[in-house]
């Protein structure tokens, strides 16, 4: 397997805390599950990866994409247009201020070059892609009139628009009911073997991980301390991995 995207010894430092610590792993066109409890560091990971790192951060190591090394000189034709990010929550990620169709049509007509009825006509295509119903509606509306699901989806058409090679979801279903997230992840699925797109899946749920993905890594205070198969996660032999699968509640039980 091809590498398509490679780390090699990334650190990440936040007012002198170490939020990541020399992780290294590399990933092709496959779906790769990181997880781990919250602050062990998979969000600074995957904003590492993009560039996206709060003020007063420093980054160290090497991100090297499809070969080359991502640098700030790479990373503009690089961010959104072959690596795209969905974050938990949309309303971090749509303008209020914007109908929804608007803002992917932007995103449309921000990586190629068509003219503003061709990016509408993409963006209802895409609406439609996602699942979503009554896609020349849904473009009418605003953020705050679609439900949380929907508003899912509708980031996701929007990352979609220009046909990434890596999709990094960001706890992309922690918000939403058991039936709308299993919706979510068949969609991401359904179009990364579409796409010939590979996922990066960052994750506290190791059932999700392990039922979605082909691979997984464990982090903890900023380090991959396991790698193995997703189907065999139940397997892990690290003694922290160990604690998180113990941990998980099993159906019907209820919390101490």
């Amino acid at each position: 397997m091809s590498a398509l995207l490679e780390l090699r010894d990334v650190r990440v430092a936040i007012g002198g805390h170490d939020a990541v610590r020399g992780v290294s792993f590399a990933m092709g066109r496959e779906r790769l599950g990181i997880v781990g409890e919250s602050g062990a560091g998979k969000s600074m990971l995957a904003r590492a990866i993009m560039r996206l790192l709060p003020p007063g951060a420093t980054m160290s190591g090497d991100i090297l994409f499809d070969g080359a090394t991502l640098d700030d000189t790479m990373m503009p034709d690089v961010r959104g247009a072959r690596i795209a990010l969905v974050l938990q929550d949309p309303r971090f990620s749509l303008n209020p201020a914007m109908s929804i169709g608007s803002q992917i049509a932007e995103a449309v007509r921000a990586h190629r070059k068509i003219s503003a009825s061709a990016a509408r006509d993409e963006a209802l295509r895409l609406i439609d892609a996602v699942k979503i119903r009554d896609p020349a509606t849904v473009y009418r509306r605003y953020p705050h009139q679609l439900s949380g699901g929907m508003g899912q989806r509708a980031m996701i058409a929007m990352m979609l628009a220009p046909n990434p090679d890596l999709l990094i979801a960001d706890e992309p279903t922690s918000a939403l009911d058991a039936g709308v997230a299993n919706g979510i992840l068949a969609l991401l699925d359904a179009e990364a073997a579409r796409r010939n797109m590979a996922i990066l899946l960052i994750s506290h749920d190791l059932d999700l991980v392990a039922s979605f993905c082909d691979r997984v890594l464990v982090m903890k205070d900023g380090a991959i301390v396991e790698e193995c198969a997703a189907s065999r996660l139940s397997e892990a032999r690290d003694p922290y991995t160990r604690q998180l699968l113990a941990a998980r509640l099993e159906l019907g039980e209820t919390a101490p």
